[in-house]
């Protein structure tokens, strides 16, 4: 379960990392981008390694969260703020049906296409950043993305900005479906860091 756990956090700080790197430097990885968005259409894994189709999709994911537990004070403020507001706004849905049952409906259209995305043929990124927008965007808190105005402003990407926290959340959703919770993150930091940097190392033997 706490294994589970870590994935999902990895999954979670994965996409916020995306997001960054989009907001600062105006790109990403775009491999580890395709995994993330494809998170959000297996709502009906087996297990949460198979949401993100095998850890070896979330190195980024598992280094970002080793970072941000990591007791040197190397952490990313900006990226702890955005996770907060990420884990709030999962509470906020979750007590909205409305918004709930469009943002299901709207997942549930586009899951056939799954194949298609894992493939690399095609990007769903637009797709779920209008489902973002016309779901997500309307509760409260709104996610503050900080970076440089000039990729804040281009509309290319704030739809990735958009699709990616799409998959912050979806990432959130897991996590609180696991148990998860704030008091279970602040008391096992350092349980939650070892257990990302064995699962890293796995993902290094076994050669993703």
């Amino acid at each position: 379960m706490r294994e589970g756990r870590v994935i999902a956090l990895a999954g979670l700080f994965q996409a916020l990392a995306l997001v960054r790197a989009i907001a600062q430097r105006g790109s990403c990885d775009a491999q580890t981008a395709r995994a993330s968005l494809a998170s959000v259409l297996r709502i009906d894994a087996d297990s949460p390694a198979d949401v993100y189709a095998g850890v070896g999709n979330l190195r980024l994911g598992l280094e970002t969260l080793v970072s941000q537990l990591d007791e040197s004070g190397k952490r990313d403020l900006a990226l702890t703020r955005m996770a907060v507001q990420v884990l709030r706004l999962e509470r906020t849905l979750m007590r909205n049906n409305a918004a709930l049952s469009a943002l299901r409906g709207g997942i549930d259209a586009m899951r056939p296409l799954l194949a298609q995305v894992e493939s690399g043929n095609l990007d769903p990124g637009g797709r779920l950043a209008e489902l973002y927008a016309n779901t997500l965007s309307r509760l409260q808190p709104r996610i503050l993305v900080e970076g440089n105005p000039a990729y804040l402003q281009q509309s290319a990407q704030v739809d990735r900005i958009r699709a990616l926290l799409m998959a912050a959340v979806r990432a959130a959703v897991l996590w609180r479906q696991l148990g998860g919770n704030q008091w279970s993150l602040m008391f096992r930091r350092r349980q939650y860091a070892m257990l990302a940097r064995g699962l890293l190392a796995a993902c290094a033997i076994g050669g993703h």
